[in-house]
């Protein structure tokens, strides 16, 4: 979790960022076209400005990413750490935007209309629909010439990025260097000398104590933590009388139900358009007028369609609006749509697109009868009771928590709840209940902080249950004073004096397996070792033990030994190094080899364009 500490709207703009957009290109296509003014600056790059907005875009996108790893907790996160690295990809972004203006990197407009053309998302049938095309630049406000200007900017962008990182160069030297690394294996013998008997008598002083503590302080920070009772409440610990249903309850339940079929069935609507484009707004708005005085006089509203919409796709279809969503096309629009009655027929109603007249009709609802949905009620309105008589006595109870500020009076009042406590809880601890988002919201909160340890409020978790709290201690992030340390601080300085005792004993056997056979420097020392196997890198080792087998040189010759000592908590272990076979990357088949080579050159390519970066931005003016 500590890891993670330090970091488009709609189906169609996701589809153009996968086409289009490069691992750079955090904000959606959208971003582009927010407008403002000086004031919503977050940063500017050689004169560019990056809007507040483009900011907080990219700022969710990586929340979002990090959130998926951390399943949704967003307390996991360190917010300051994801703002700079979204303002940083962002600088990053508008820098090599330019450069590609300065390389005079670009596709034409009849390119880019090409690429729009083939988009499975704006055909139908195999062909370009330019209905759907034109659908999703009103849904996501955006003009043709806007998307065509943003496109040519994100390919630009693809181009510079994808040159510098996919065209890395790879040497055979580093390519089998890279290949000897991944394979080879090392045939291990350890020993381990504890450090107990050297910790005999060996003390520390308040000197001692004191020096190693200023020295190594950051092994003794802390995060934010909480002592806290709590009492939970769940329906199952509240008795079930007076619960039963009866048949009033179930017709209630089955009228209610009718009522939400007929409301649900989705309408069906249909328009004609009267444009201002050609004929101007009076003439548009006069049409509009007269077409809807024929319609009122006896002309089907497929009729007038047909004769006089503006909109290519509908007029056939007798003014059938696919697919209809609200937002389409205005609020205006939609509110009219609303406001009809079935089969009903607006005046004329004015978009940024033009004058719409427009009809709506719903099918008839097919709802069950009572007897086919009695036992479904009957489990719902079991369910609803069951629930009205839990939040009733949450609340009951919550006056007198709160008012008293005790939470013995939910154990007092609910057999079966009882009052828990748990010291030093952090925002990384695993609990069924103390991980809820919402308590630890208000564990974690500015009042507790500041000193608030009164009973809280009734919490509502996720599962459905209620929580009460009531924090009793509040220890904030930071170093541990001495103080409360000084018996670990003891044992540390005690352990290192040992491991420092026990290394001098085992000099002389390290610096012997230089210059003698294995066989006569165990002989000599009477260190028990181990074989522990053959192993190539991340392959299960300790980190320590792999660090040092694999720093160490291979060995002179056979039946020598090439060795080193680290260690671990506790003891001191002698890694020893009889054989290194760096065979078996000669023997790779020629598709691993390939992947290897492929991830290496991304690898070096990332490298690569990372650096360009940063010496872009040593070079730019960035405020």
């Amino acid at each position: 979790m500590e890891s993670f500490r330090t970091v488009i709207k709609g189906w169609l703009g996701k589809v153009l960022l996968v086409l289009f957009l490069t691992p750079l290109a955090l904000v959606g296509i959208e971003g582009y076209f927010s407008g403002g003014n000086r004031v919503d600056v977050a940063k500017s790059v050689n004169g560019q400005d990056i809007s507040k907005k483009e900011l907080e875009s990219a700022i969710k996108n990586y929340k979002d990413q990090y959130l998926s790893l951390v399943q949704g907790d967003e307390s996991l996160l360190n917010l300051p750490v994801i703002q700079e690295k979204a303002l940083d990809a962002l600088v990053a972004r508008s820098l090599l935007s330019q450069q590609a203006d300065k390389l005079g990197i670009s596709l034409s407009d009849v390119q880019l209309e090409q690429m729009l053309a083939q988009q499975p998302g704006f055909q139908e049938n195999g062909k370009f629909s330019q209905q759907l095309y034109e659908n999703y630049l009103r849904s996501a406000g955006m003009t043709n010439q806007g998307l065509i200007a943003s496109l040519r900017q994100d390919h630009a962008l693809k181009m510079v990025s994808s040159t510098l990182m996919e065209y890395a160069l790879v040497s055979q030297s580093d390519l089998q260097q890279l290949a000897n690394l991944q394979t080879e294996q090392r045939t291990l013998h350890l020993a381990s000398i504890k450090l107990d008997d050297y910790k005999k008598g060996v003390t520390a002083t308040n000197q001692e104590i004191t020096d190693y503590y200023n020295k190594h302080k950051n092994e003794f920070k802390q995060v934010a933590s909480v002592d806290v009772d709590y009492v939970v409440l769940s329906p199952a610990l509240l008795p079930q009388a007076n619960l039963a249903v009866t048949e009033a309850d179930l017709k209630q339940a089955y009228a209610a139900f009718v009522e939400k079929q007929q409301k649900d069935v989705k309408r069906e609507v249909k328009h004609i358009l009267i444009t201002a484009d050609e004929r101007g707004d009076a003439a548009a708005q006069k049409l509009a007028n007269d077409v809807y005085a024929k319609i009122q006089a006896g002309m089907t509203f497929a009729q007038a369609a047909a004769q006089f919409s503006d909109d290519p796709s509908s007029k056939g279809q007798g003014g059938l609006v696919e697919a209809y969503a609200p937002g389409a096309f205005s609020a205006d629009f939609d509110s009219a749509v609303n406001s009809l009655k079935n089969g009903q027929i607006s005046k004329p109603v004015k978009t940024q697109y033009g004058y719409h007249i427009i009809e709506t009709n719903a099918p008839e609802a097919n709802i069950p009868s009572f007897e086919s949905e009695k036992a479904r009620l009957t489990a719902e309105v079991e369910k609803t009771k069951v629930a009205n008589l839990f939040s009733d006595t949450v609340n009951n109870l919550n006056e007198m928590v709160v008012g008293g500020d005790s939470l013995d009076v939910v154990a007092q009042e609910v057999k079966g709840a009882r009052i828990q406590s748990a010291k030093t809880v952090t925002l990384a601890t695993q609990d069924p209940v103390l991980s809820d988002l919402s308590v630890k919201a208000k564990l974690f909160s500015d009042d507790v902080k500041n000193g608030d340890r009164n009973a809280s409020s009734s919490i509502q978790l996720a599962n459905g249950d209620t929580i009460w709290i009531k924090v009793r201690d509040y220890h904030p992030a930071g170093t541990k004073p001495l103080t409360q340390v000084t018996a670990e601080v003891k044992a540390k300085v005690i352990e290192e004096k040992a491991y420092k005792a026990a290394q001098a004993k085992v000099a002389t056997t390290l610096a012997d397996f230089k210059t003698q056979p294995a066989a006569k420097v165990i002989a000599k020392s009477q260190v028990t070792f181990e074989n522990a196997g053959t192993f190539a890198r991340s392959q299960g080792l300790k980190r320590a033990i792999e660090r040092a087998a694999f720093s160490l040189a291979a060995p002179s010759k056979d039946g020598m030994w090439s060795a080193t000592a680290t260690k671990l908590p506790n003891e001191l272990v002698i890694v020893a190094v009889s054989k290194v076979d760096s065979s078996i990357a000669s023997g790779l088949p020629a598709e691993e080899l390939k992947e290897l080579r492929k991830l290496y050159q991304q690898f070096r390519g990332q490298q690569i364009l990372d650096d360009y970066t940063e010496y872009l931005k040593s070079q730019a003016e960035i405020k």
